[in-house]
């Protein structure tokens, strides 16, 4: 799949998530994971993690970290051997990549892809919603 295939594509899962209708957004999400390479794969999570970091920074607004400064994103979560490994994986992802870690995001993304296949449909999928769950949370916020 190139990328002009895989754009529209990414863009419907993340509506579909958006949305709330998480068959359609597995399925699509499916899909996406079928046809592409593991490069691909880690510019999809990148997606979706922006999607996250869109959200944050329109939910705190000024009182955004400024990274420019030095100021870094952080997220509380539940202490890791209470949580489903995917939703640290996803939390994880979401303020390195909202950090501008790069470096925090690849290794996150390889940990993910050697771990088993269950796994790493586990995390990509918990990514995708954590994603569109800050981005519902921002947008609610907004409209009150």
């Amino acid at each position: 799949m190139d990328h002009d295939q895989l754009y529209p594509l990414v863009m419907t899962t993340i509506g579909h998530a958006l949305d709330g209708n998480s068959t359609a957004a597995a399925s699509s999400l499916m899909e996406i994971g079928q046809a592409v390479d593991e490069n691909a794969m880690y510019g999809v999570c990148c997606a979706f993690a922006e999607v996250g970091k869109a959200a944050l920074k329109k939910s705190y607004g000024d009182q955004a970290p400024d990274l420019n400064r030095g100021d870094m994103w952080a997220m509380a979560t539940l202490k890791p051997e209470e949580a489903r490994p995917a939703d640290v994986f996803a939390t994880r992802f979401i303020v390195a990549y909202a950090n501008d870690d790069r470096d925090a995001t690849l290794a996150l993304f390889q940990s993910a892809l050697d771990a088993s296949d269950d796994e790493y449909v586990s995390s990509t999928a918990a990514l995708l919603a954590t994603a569109a769950g800050l981005a519902r949370l921002a947008l609610d916020q907004a409209a009150s």
